[in-house]
C-alpha cells in the first residue's frame, strides 16, 4: 500500500513537472548555472594557488641562491640589473662543497630577436652555463659545447652563436633546428649577431610564461653589457642523491652569508608571500563560489515552490496530506537538481578550458583555471542539498496554509 502510494506520488510529480515544460527547463538551466558558478570559480581560485607551486616543483631544484631583488632599469641594455656578481666562479666554488652535485647560474634579460634582421621583437632571454642539467630539449641537439666564450673570465673565447627557443617562439617565427635567428641586446647589436637554432625547449618558458630564448650565459652577458662583472639573476643548486639537503643549505649559508639560500619549499613560500594578494583573491573566489552556489540553489527551489502554490493549495484542499506535498516537492527538486547538476558538470570542462585559454592569452600563465575533483562534488552536492532544503522548506510552509483563498491572494 505504502509503495503504491509513493509510486503514485512520483508519477504525479513528473506529470506536474511536464505540465509546464518551460518552467522546468528554466529551473534545470538555473541549477546548471549554479553548479557552473561553483566549479568554475573554484577552478580559478584553485588554479591561482596551484600554478606557482607547480612551477617551482617542476624545476627539480633543491636549493635556490639569490643575492636580493632584481632591479628594473629600463635605461640599460636588457632592462634588468641582476644582483649576483661573479656568477661563473661562484657556481664553480659551490660545486666544490660536499653534497653539491651541480650549481647553475641563470641570468634573465630582455633581448631583441628577428628571423630576417628586419622586424624585431622583444622577448625574454635566459643565459645558462652550458646546457644546464635541467634544460630539456624536445627538438634538436641542444648546445654543442660548454660556455667557451667565458674563457676563464676573459670573455674572449669564440661565441658559439647557438640559441634554444621555446615552442611558442618557434611557431611564431616558423623556426626549426638549423634555422637562424638574430639576437641582441639592441636592434643594432641583433642585426650583427645571427644565431643558429640548435634546439626547441619549453624549460625556461615555465619560469617566464612568455616567449623565451636561451643562450650561453657569457654570450647573453656580452650581448647585454653585463659581462664586466659577470652578473646573474640567481643560481640553482642540485645536491647529490645521498646528501642531506638541510646540511648542504647550512654549509652554503655559512660560506656565503651575503646570499639568501632557500630550499625548494622555502622558495615556494617566498613566492607565495610575494603573491599574498593574488592568493587571497584566489581563496576569496573559492568562498564566493560556494556562497553563490548556495544562494542560487536555495533561491531557485524556494521560488519553484512558490510558483506552485495554487497547485499545492488545490491538492491540500482535496485531502492531500502535508507529507504527500513534501514528497511531491522532493521528487521534483531531486529531478531538477540531478538534471541541472549533470548538465553543469558536463559543461564544466568545456567552460574551464575556454576560461583557461583566455587567461593564458591575457596573462601568459597557463593553468590558471584548474578544476579539482572536490569542485565537482561540491557543485553537485550544493545543487542537490539545497534543492532538498528548498523543497522541504517551501512545500511545508505552503502546505500549512489552510485554504485556497489564503494561498492565492
Amino acid at each position: 500500500m505504502i509503495g503504491s502510494r509513493l509510486l503514485g506520488m512520483v508519477g504525479l510529480s513528473f506529470r506536474q513537472l511536464m505540465s509546464d515544460r518551460a518552467r522546468m527547463t528554466f529551473a534545470v538551466l538555473g541549477v546548471a548555472l549554479a553548479v557552473l558558478s561553483v566549479t568554475l570559480l573554484f577552478g580559478v581560485g584553485s588554479g591561482v594557488i596551484e600554478t606557482g607551486t607547480e612551477l617551482t616543483e617542476r624545476s627539480q631544484t633543491d636549493l635556490w641562491v639569490s643575492g636580493g631583488p632584481i632591479e628594473v632599469n629600463p635605461q640599460t641594455i636588457g632592462g634588468f640589473r641582476n644582483p649576483v656578481t661573479n656568477a661563473h666562479s661562484l657556481a664553480l666554488e659551490m660545486e666544490e662543497h660536499e653534497g653539491v652535485r651541480v650549481a647553475t647560474p641563470l641570468a634573465f634579460q630582455t633581448v631583441y630577436v628577428s628571423p630576417d634582421g628586419e622586424d624585431f621583437d622583444l622577448v625574454m632571454g635566459t643565459g645558462v652555463r652550458g646546457g644546464g642539467p635541467r634544460l630539456s630539449v624536445e627538438e634538436g641537439t641542444g648546445f654543442s659545447s660548454g660556455d667557451i666564450h667565458y674563457a676563464g673570465g676573459n670573455y674572449d673565447g669564440p661565441m658559439t652563436h647557438e640559441v634554444i627557443v621555446d615552442p611558442q617562439t618557434a611557431e611564431r617565427y616558423g623556426l626549426e633546428p638549423g634555422d637562424t635567428l638574430h639576437v641582441g641586446g639592441t636592434i643594432h647589436n641583433a642585426r650583427q649577431n645571427e644565431f643558429e637554432v640548435v634546439g626547441i625547449s619549453s624549460t625556461f618558458r615555465q619560469f617566464h610564461r612568455t616567449d623565451t630564448v636561451a643562450l650561453h650565459l657569457s654570450e647573453l652577458q656580452t650581448l647585454t653589457g653585463s659581462a664586466h662583472n659577470d652578473r646573474a639573476t640567481l643560481l640553482t643548486v642540485r645536491v647529490t642523491e645521498d646528501a642531506d639537503t638541510a646540511k648542504v643549505q647550512q654549509d652554503l649559508a655559512d660560506a656565503y652569508p651575503e646570499y639568501d639560500i632557500r630550499t625548494n619549499q622555502e622558495q615556494i613560500s617566498a613566492v607565495l608571500e610575494r603573491q599574498a594578494l593574488v592568493i587571497a583573491g584566489g581563496l576569496g573566489l573559492v568562498g564566493l563560489a560556494v556562497l553563490s552556489g548556495m544562494a542560487l540553489s536555495l533561491n531557485l527551489f524556494l521560488s519553484l515552490m512558490y510558483q506552485q502554490r495554487q497547485e499545492i493549495a488545490v491538492f491540500r484542499a482535496i485531502g492531500g496530506s502535508r507529507f504527500s506535498i513534501v514528497v511531491l516537492s522532493l521528487v521534483q527538486a531531486m529531478t531538477i537538481a540531478t538534471l541541472g547538476g549533470l548538465i553543469g558538470l558536463g559543461l564544466t570542462p568545456l567552460m574551464a578550458g575556454g576560461l583557461d585559454w583566455v587567461a593564458t592569452a591575457v596573462t601568459g600563465f597557463e593553468g590558471l583555471v584548474q578544476v579539482p575533483t572536490v569542485a565537482y562534488w561540491t557543485g553537485f552536492g550544493l545543487a542537490v542539498g539545497f534543492g532538498i532544503i528548498g523543497a522541504i522548506g517551501g512545500s511545508w510552509r505552503t502546505a500549512r496554509q489552510a485554504s485556497v483563498a489564503s494561498l492565492t491572494r
